[in-house]
C-alpha cells in the first residue's frame, strides 16, 4: 500500500525524513532536493571524484555536459521504520530537461541515517543541463509492508549511516 500525504507527514514529523518540509508533500509522495555534494568522472582514472556544487544556483547552475554521469546526494536524510519501504522516482520536469535517473532508488525497511545517493546522467546530445543544491530532483513514495521482515536493512544493509553521496561498495 502506498502511503497518502497525511501518513507521510506523520512519519516525517516522527523523524523518518529530516529536514522535513511540509511544502514538499504531494498526494502520494515527498519531493526530494539535491544536496551540496556530487561524485564525478575524471580523466585521471575510473574512481569517481568528490565535487561540491554548493554555491551553484538556478541562475548559475553546475553544468552537466551531454553524456555526463554523476552520483548526487539528497538534502534529506532517511530513517525508515522496519515496516516502511520507499522508492525514488525522478520528477517528470527533470526528465523533460534531459536528466535521467538510473533506477537504483529502492530503500528497504530499516535503512537509516543516510542521504539517498542518486545516479544521474545528462542524456541530451547537444546541450548541458543545470543542477544546484535545492533543485527538486525527484520524489520518494513510501509503502507500508504487509508484515515486518525477519531481518531489516538495519541489520543487513551496507549503505546505512551514509551522511553524504556514496560510491559503490561492490
Amino acid at each position: 500500500m502506498i502511503l497518502a500525504d497525511f501518513q507521510i507527514r506523520a512519519l516525517c514529523e516522527a523523524g523518518m525524513v529530516t529536514p522535513f518540509d511540509p511544502t514538499l508533500l504531494n498526494p502520494a509522495s515527498l519531493d526530494l532536493r539535491l544536496g551540496d555534494n556530487i561524485l564525478i568522472e575524471s580523466a585521471e582514472g575510473p574512481t569517481l571524484v568528490p565535487c561540491s556544487i554548493a554555491g551553484h544556483t538556478p541562475q548559475n547552475p553546475y553544468r552537466l555536459v551531454p553524456g555526463a554521469f554523476c552520483l548526487a546526494e539528497t538534502q534529506e536524510m532517511f530513517n525508515l521504520p522496519n515496516c516502511i519501504a520507499a522508492q525514488f522516482v525522478l520528477k517528470s520536469s527533470r526528465a523533460r530537461e534531459g536528466i535521467q535517473h538510473l533506477l537504483a532508488g529502492f530503500a528497504d525497511p530499516g535503512w537509516h541515517g543516510s542521504r539517498l545517493t542518486l545516479e544521474i546522467k545528462n542524456v541530451r546530445q547537444l546541450h548541458w543541463v543545470g543542477i544546484w543544491p535545492g533543485l527538486k530532483i525527484g520524489q520518494m513514495k513510501f509503502m507500508k509492508m504487509d508484515s515486518t521482515p525477519l531481518a531489516s536493512y538495519a541489520q543487513t544493509g551496507r549503505y546505512n549511516g551514509d551522511a553524504t553521496v556514496t560510491a559503490s561498495r561492490g
